[in-house]
């Protein structure tokens, strides 16, 4: 495993991807939010700030899925996974990062998990099982700040009280531990999602993000069937697996 992941629960890979790569799947990336946004309309305007499920074919054919699948089945993306799930990572989702039509609206702390877990839920979920974000800047932007090492340890009283907005404070307020990671088009920000984390408004952001997890049964519950590659696709990746494992426990757990 990568040491920095293991430790403070991120690491970033510079220039990982080159321009031809970036303007194929920023090209892809752009008709599915167009797409979104028409139908998505009154939640744009109002306060999104992400979009998910792009690999379904709602808003993109058969060929714009293909590349998207040739970019998360390709070896330096799973080589990434793998520095962070080293046993059997299952691909979980795909989420599409902008900025909010609002430009006064706040960014907020958060763990991903509080948004179906209790807090006792939360704290146990430190132990596992992990889910891992892979994000890849279509164009430079301010970053992600995180806090370093809270993937694996409990949130201190100030960052508590300001994620969960407890004692008059509020999830945009500065936490003392966070640090800013600025991202360039072409990099690779690998991350926890269990760590307490904001994403930083401005620039335009554009950005992929691929969610890969442990071989977890509770956790591939999550996982849309559409958004599967079929048969033809995965025998034409570099490699298949993580859509594999994905398909092998759901099959097993009766969840296909």
């Amino acid at each position: 495993m990568n040491l920095e992941y293991i430790n403070n629960g991120y690491f970033v890979l510079k220039n990982l991807f080159d321009k031809a790569e970036l303007a194929k799947i920023k090209d892809v990336l752009q008709v599915f939010h167009s797409r979104w946004k028409v139908q998505n309309s009154d939640f744009y305007l109002e306060k999104a700030i992400n979009s998910a499920y792009i690999t379904s074919a709602e808003f993109l054919t058969d060929e714009q899925r293909k590349t998207l699948f040739e970019l998360i089945g390709s070896t330096k993306v799973m080589d990434a996974v793998l520095s962070a799930i080293p046993n059997s990572p299952c691909f979980l989702n795909t989420q599409l990062f902008f900025d909010p039509v609002n430009p006064a609206q706040k960014n907020y702390w958060h763990r991903d998990p509080q948004y179906h877990l209790n807090l006792e839920e939360q704290e146990a979920a430190l132990c596992g099982p992990e889910v891992v974000h892979l994000r890849i800047p279509l164009v430079n932007e301010p970053g992600i700040e995180l806090v370093p090492g809270s993937h694996r340890r409990w949130d201190t009283r100030e960052e508590l009280d300001i994620r969960l907005e407890q004692k008059g404070h509020k999830s945009w307020e500065k936490i003392s531990t966070g640090q800013i990671v600025a991202l360039n088009a072409g990099d690779l920000l690998v991350f926890s999602a269990n760590m307490i984390h904001r994403g930083i408004y401005g620039m335009d952001r554009f950005a992929l993000d691929i969610l890969f997890c442990d071989p977890d049964p509770n956790v591939i519950t999550f996982v849309n069937d559409n958004c599967l590659p079929e048969e033809n696709i995965r025998s034409s990746l570099q490699n298949p697996d993580a859509f594999m494992n994905t398909i092998n426990l759901k099959r097993t757990e009766h969840l296909i």
